[in-house]
C-alpha cells in the first residue's frame, strides 16, 4: 500500500472529476419524475411519476426523432466506424517512417478543430454563392444550388464531415493494437507463401479483432448519442424534418422552452436505451467467444 501511494495520488484528480461532473449531477435525474420549478427546487417540486415519459412516447414527434436518430446512428456504424480501421491498416503497410508520420499528422489535425470551425469552413467553401464550389459549378455551365438547405443532402453531409473529423484520431487505438502483433507471424506466413492480402485477412485482422469488438460495443451504446453541436450547427428550418434528433430536441424543449422535467425525461430515456444496448452487445460478443467489456 505504501509503495503504491503515489499511484493512488495520481488517480485522485480523475476520481474527483468523475464524482463532481459525472456522478454528482445524476441527482438531477429525479426532476424527470417531477413538475420541476427552479423556484421550488428538487425537494419542493411536485412529484408526477411517469407523466413526462407518457408525454414523450405519445407525442408524434417522438417517432420522427427516433427515426432521424437511428438512421444517422446506423449510417455512423456503417460508414464512420470502419474508416479508422481501414486507415490504420493502410498506415501500417507504409514502410517509410517519415512519410507515415506526415500522413498521420495531416489526418489528426481535423480532430482538434471544433465543429463550429468545420461547419463554418464547409459553408464558406461550398455554400456561399461566391465560394469555390459554386464558382466551379458556374464555370462548368451548371446551375448553382444549396446543400445545407437541402434535406436530402443532410445525412450524406453529416457523415462526410464526421469521417473527415474523426477518422484520423480513431486510428490511434488501432495503430497501437497493430503494434502488438507478433512479427514472427508474418515471417511464418511468408515462408508458407502468403501474400499481403492473405496476411491482412488471416493475421492482422484476427489479432486486432478484440479491439474492434470492444470499440464497437461502446459505439453501439452511444447509438442515440450523436452529439449536439454538430447537428445543431447544420440544423435549419428547411432540413429540420430529417435533422432534428434527441440531442437538439432536449435543447429546444429544455433550454429554449424551459421544460426542464420533460427534457430530463428524454435524456434519461436515451441513457437507458444506451445501457440496454451495451449490455446486449456485450453478451452477444461473449457468445461469439470474445472478451467483451464486462
Amino acid at each position: 500500500m505504501t509503495m503504491d501511494r503515489w499511484l493512488y495520488l495520481m488517480l485522485l484528480p480523475g476520481i474527483i472529476y468523475f464524482l463532481l461532473f459525472k456522478y454528482g449531477p445524476m441527482w438531477g435525474i429525479v426532476i424527470a419524475f417531477q413538475d420541476y420549478s427552479p423556484f421550488q427546487g428538487m425537494t419542493g417540486s411536485k412529484w408526477v411519476g411517469m407523466k413526462h415519459f407518457h408525454r414523450l412516447f405519445t407525442d408524434p414527434t417522438f417517432f420522427v426523432l427516433l427515426k432521424n436518430t437511428l438512421l444517422l446512428s446506423v449510417m455512423n456504424l456503417a460508414f464512420v466506424f470502419p474508416m479508422p480501421i481501414i486507415f490504420a491498416l493502410m498506415l501500417n503497410e507504409l514502410r517509410t517512417a517519415k512519410f507515415k508520420r506526415i500522413i498521420q499528422t495531416l489526418i489528426y489535425i481535423p480532430h482538434f478543430m471544433s465543429w463550429v470551425i468545420i461547419v463554418g469552413m464547409f459553408y464558406v467553401i461550398i455554400e456561399m454563392q461566391d465560394g469555390i464550389f459554386q464558382e466551379i459549378l458556374a464555370s462548368m455551365g451548371l446551375q448553382k444550388f444549396t446543400i445545407m438547405m437541402n434535406p436530402d443532402l443532410f445525412r450524406p453531409m453529416y457523415i462526410l464531415q464526421s469521417i473527415w473529423k474523426d477518422t484520423g484520431w480513431g486510428t490511434i487505438i488501432y495503430l497501437a493494437a497493430l503494434a502488438g502483433v507478433d512479427p514472427q507471424l508474418y515471417e511464418a506466413s511468408k515462408m508458407d507463401g502468403a501474400g499481403r492480402m492473405r496476411q491482412l485477412w488471416h493475421i492482422t485482422l484476427p489479432c486486432i479483432r478484440s479491439t474492434i469488438i470492444i470499440l464497437l460495443i461502446l459505439k453501439i451504446g452511444d447509438i442515440l448519442e450523436l452529439g449536439f453541436d454538430h447537428v445543431f450547427l447544420l440544423l435549419n428550418p428547411l432540413n429540420r424534418g430529417v435533422a432534428e434528433i434527441f440531442d437538439t430536441y432536449v435543447y429546444t424543449s429544455g433550454i429554449v422552452q424551459g421544460a426542464f422535467s420533460y427534457s430530463t425525461a428524454v435524456g434519461l430515456f436515451k441513457s437507458f436505451v444506451g445501457l440496454v444496448l451495451v449490455l446486449a452487445a456485450n453478451r452477444l460478443s461473449k457468445k461469439f467467444g470474445e472478451e467483451g467489456i464486462i
